[in-house]
């Protein structure tokens, strides 16, 4: 069974969207990953359609209708296996990361919950014990662009995807660092030349050299990350 995202969205048509393309859009085609995409209109109670209404107490905005989403998220889980994280993308949930991303690879799928305006009744979330999860300290629109930007993070990590295994494990945050500087060729461009190392064909000089770079750019650009990688690797 392919690896599946159940996505639950007022507007499906966002979805693939760019995960359509480059490597995600070729494991969609051969079968490595799956979507299911849920329109949460076509479970509205009314001839109208209607998902949302406004906020109990007053203020701005419109709030989504516990009823509806609570229909469309039964409607998703039925078809859902119990190991599948079911999640609300949200400002307010815990930070989205690389590890969540392999916690998730392992689950077999997810189920993503999108929601607009001001967001979604709190009863809804409660009753059916939604994950919020969040891409960052930013206000989007709706969820889909954080649904898509989480199962790029996601896809790529799934067996078959990216060409090389190694590339993946040296990437940033999996090891708890960002990734070392990159060269190509020309060799020297404009007057700036590669580090001679990279060039010595001594593996063992240049893997020193290249975790030593991880370690110097995390501490400079992420001293939040450089705590915590420091912690870990005093104990």
């Amino acid at each position: 069974m392919s690896w599946t995202a159940q996505i639950l969205t007022l507007y499906p048509d966002m979805f693939p969207g760019p995960l359509g393309g480059s490597l995600a859009g070729k494991a969609l085609e051969d079968g490595i990953w799956a979507t299911e995409i849920l329109d949460i209109r076509n479970f509205a109670r009314d001839k109208h359609r209607t998902v949302d209404d406004t906020p109990a107490g007053g203020g701005p905005g419109m709030v989504l209708r516990p009823d509806v989403v609570g229909a469309a998220i039964d409607a998703a889980r039925t078809k859902a296996e119990e190991t599948w994280p079911l999640v609300y993308l949200s400002p307010r949930g815990r930070r989205f990361d690389q590890a969540m991303a392999r916690e998730w690879v392992s689950c077999g799928g997810v189920t993503m919950l999108c929601g607009r305006f001001e967001g979604i009744d709190q009863r809804v979330l409660e009753a059916r014990a939604v994950q919020e999860v969040s891409l960052g300290d930013f206000i989007l629109s709706g969820g889909e662009v954080a649904a898509i930007a989480m199962l790029d993070a996601v896809i790529r990590l799934l067996p078959g995807v990216m060409g090389k295994h190694q590339s993946a494990e040296e990437e940033s945050f999996e090891r708890g660092l960002l990734e070392y500087p990159h060269y190509t060729r020309p060799q020297i461009w404009e007057g700036r030349e590669i580090p001679a190392v990279l060039n010595s064909g001594h593996h063992g000089k240049i893997a020193e050299w290249r975790h030593k770079k991880a370690e110097e750019v995390t501490r400079l650009c992420r001293p939040d990350l450089w705590s915590t990688y420091e912690r870990r690797h005093k104990t």
